[in-house]
């Protein structure tokens, strides 16, 4: 699976800022793009580790059930 994201100079710091616009509130940073990008794919496992972990059955029809869309 591919997230886009958006990778800007950091003018404060220095380095660069990455954000993925695909889950609000993913950022990382590093000092070289290269790195910042290499942090955001950590972010990103981060962010949907914690996304999967919120679901919860609300009906008793219902049932959770884990995919593999690698």
């Amino acid at each position: 699976m591919f997230f886009k994201v958006i990778v800007r100079p950091d003018p404060e710091d220095g380095g660069f800022m990455v954000s993925c616009p695909a889950l609000p509130g993913c950022h990382s940073q590093g000092d070289s793009e290269a790195e910042a990008l290499e942090n955001i794919k950590d972010a990103i496992w981060g962010c949907l580790e914690v996304l999967n972990q919120r679901a919860q059955i609300v009906d008793p029809a219902e049932k959770i059930v884990e995919v593999n869309i690698i």
